[in-house]
């Protein structure tokens, strides 16, 4: 039989541990959430790093690719063109001579996580949004 000291005890620490639960669920969000918004993160380091390469495309061939798949023949550039969930490709497009858009799908807006909205270029709502971006020359 547990003695009445013991069973405070025990009382108060299994419910510290729920209370520390229910806080690091509210401060973190779901697990389901963390991990959506780190596939966001994941799709706009894509997009910076598609961003890069076009730039050092432009550099080289003083055009813009016509295709994302173009940039595959840049030997030292490491990029990610699809999404890393459906693994369907990240939408680009020429605009103009030297401008472009980037698209992807995302699970959630930017800056929800701290609740005060991102003030970056990359800031982004849910669902699909697209970058409309400048080629610029790179250092060769």
């Amino acid at each position: 039989m547990i003695g009445a000291g013991r069973r405070t005890f025990v009382t108060i620490v299994v419910a510290t541990v729920a209370v520390c639960v229910v806080v690091g669920l509210f401060l973190l969000g779901p697990p389901g959430r963390e991990r959506e918004r780190r596939l966001d993160a994941r799709r706009v380091a894509d997009l910076r790093e598609l961003a890069m390469a076009v730039d050092l495309f432009w550099s080289r061939q003083a055009r813009l690719p016509a295709a994302l798949s173009d940039l595959s023949h840049e030997a030292e550039l490491q990029i990610n063109p699809a999404d890393p969930v459906t693994g369907m490709p990240y939408s680009y497009r020429v605009t103009g001579e030297k401008s472009y858009e980037l698209c992807a799908q995302f699970a959630g807006p930017s800056g929800e996580d701290r609740g005060v909205p991102r003030v970056e270029f990359w800031a982004h709502g849910a669902g699909s949004q697209c970058f409309r971006l400048e080629a610029k020359d790179v250092q060769r």
